[in-house]
């Protein structure tokens, strides 16, 4: 601990104290987490559900553990500095926080999310205070409750802030899942726009009574088994509460926001979303930038090639750049010399692009050719090959140029005041095979909720 100057305390709890530290080797400063029991051996130390957690988890939303330190018996955790909780954002405001910030910040929780329980973790522990803020960028904290997916149950009881906390763990189930960080997460995003509880409850059984005020008591068909667990610990739910609008009780959320708020708050675990499709949801679609060379072809007509980016634009392509999309290979820029760096699922719809700048090339050529006097067109018969695409005028084939498209290639066309007749053709199939030059398809954004 000689390596850090301790400049001053941030936080104290039942588990230890924090402090705000500077590293005196390199400058940095970071936050070191005392714990106040002792610790008698190594092993003890590493075996902690927060070490044992975050030395397998890597990633930009989750707070970086650095350094494990035990001196005297004592362990100290050394954390990179965040500015502050989110908790100390809602606390004192008086101005609600805009849609914007709410997805911003819920965008990167449910990517770290996504990542931890792929990994086998799910938090238990999800409150406001326990996401770190700087900025704007949004990590999860505090995994003293953590716990692998793969251990055995019986769990505790106690697993978060009971206003946090799903109905499955009020209920005392012995077994449950990543599901509950999920439920965390619908009650904080609605806190995040009202600035108040959703579920603040006194008790365990008040609890249960302000969710059913809010979405309803369950049923045999919405959640058999919560029926079945609430006669097991002798408790009767509230009869004939239907619940309430959920957008009266969030007025300032969007549609998109009310419906992953409500569908993270199914009494049913299974109906709840994952992390990963909660990612999907249409509440995230501006999160996601979309390069214009996939975007529909309407979409880039609307768009002049001289103008700047919208404010709208410019924002998704900033969150783009932060968030990627999940599993997701990196966004490509367009420009005039990318379309053959491309992935192969996208060559369909450059070689589309592609063509279409051709054609306008032809065209403005042929305009020009044919300022003094406008030439008759010829287009050769297809039958029963609608799927062949057009090149210049051209129809071409699997790697070469039919028969009667190099003759029409080769002929000219006097320039006399009447309209000449084409000479006599034979006209047939250009190479009497179906093209594949657009059978590629872009990928476009789709939404999966469960629930």
């Amino acid at each position: 601990m000689e390596r850090y100057k301790v400049i001053k305390e941030v936080g104290n709890g039942s588990f230890g104290v924090v402090w705000r530290a500077l590293n005196k080797q390199n400058g940095e400063v970071v936050a070191i987490k005392k714990m106040k029991r002792k610790y008698y051996s190594w092993e003890e130390c590493i075996n902690l559900r927060e070490v044992k957690s975050l030395r397998k988890m890597n990633h930009p939303n989750i707070v970086k553990l650095k350094e494990v330190i035990r001196e005297n018996d004592i362990l100290y955790f050394v954390f990179e500095y965040m500015e502050c909780s989110l908790y100390q954002l809602m606390k004192d405001r008086l101005k609600l926080f805009s849609e914007t910030d709410i997805r911003n910040w819920c965008f990167q929780v449910f990517q770290g999310l996504a990542y931890m329980h792929q990994r086998g973790f799910f938090h238990r522990d999800l409150k406001p205070e326990n996401f770190l803020v700087s900025k704007d960028v949004i990590k999860i904290a505090d995994f003293g409750l953590a716990r692998e997916i793969v251990s055995q149950p019986p769990y505790t009881e106690y697993v978060s802030t009971r206003w946090y906390r799903a109905p499955e763990v009020l209920l005392q189930s012995p077994t449950y899942g990543s599901a509950v960080d999920m439920w965390a997460m619908g009650a904080i995003m609605a806190e995040l726009f009202t600035l108040r509880p959703l579920f603040p409850g006194s008790s365990e059984a008040d609890e249960i009574y302000k969710i059913c005020k809010v979405i309803g008591s369950p049923t045999e068909s919405s959640w058999a088994e919560g029926l079945e667990l609430a006669t097991t610990v002798n408790y009767q739910f509230p009869e004939q509460l239907a619940g309430v609008n959920l957008s009266a009780l969030v007025p300032s959320a969007s549609k998109d926001g009310v419906n992953l708020i409500s569908s993270l708050c199914s009494w049913d675990p299974c109906k709840r979303p994952t992390a990963m499709e909660a990612l999907q949801h249409p509440f995230f679609q501006n999160c996601y930038y979309v390069p214009p060379s996939l975007r529909p072809k309407s979409t880039i007509a609307k768009t002049p090639p001289s103008a700047g980016l919208t404010t709208k634009r410019a924002v998704e392509q900033k969150c783009a750049k932060k968030y990627p999309l999940p599993n997701s290979k990196p966004n490509i820029t367009p420009s005039a010399k990318m379309h053959s760096s491309l992935n192969s699922e996208k060559t369909g719809v450059q070689r589309r692009l592609e063509l279409n700048r051709q054609d306008g090339v032809n065209e403005k050529t042929n305009k020009i050719s044919s300022s003094t006097k406008q030439q008759p067109k010829y287009q050769p018969p297809i039958k029963n090959n609608i799927n062949n695409p057009r090149v210049g005028g051209v129809y071409m084939g699997k790697g070469r140029v039919g028969e009667t498209g190099e003759k029409f290639g080769n002929m000219t066309i006097g320039s006399g005041r009447g309209k000449p007749s084409p000479p006599a053709m034979k006209a047939g199939m250009a190479n009497g095979s179906r093209s594949d030059l657009f059978s590629g398809r872009s990928q476009g954004y789709s939404s999966k909720v469960a629930g």
